[in-house]
């Protein structure tokens, strides 16, 4: 084989295990409101 073919052939070795390889997941953070809902106090208080 040509080293031009062992390198493509290399880098498609590698790209299929990286691809394979077993990802870790993902952590997403939830940010609570800040501010609290004005409460109902009534018509004209």
């Amino acid at each position: 084989m040509s080293n031009s073919t062992k390198a493509i052939l290399a880098l498609c070795t590698i790209a299929f295990f990286a691809a394979c390889a077993k990802k870790e997941p993902e952590t997403v953070y939830v940010e609570e409101a800040v501010s609290q809902e004005p409460v109902y106090t009534g018509k004209y208080k």
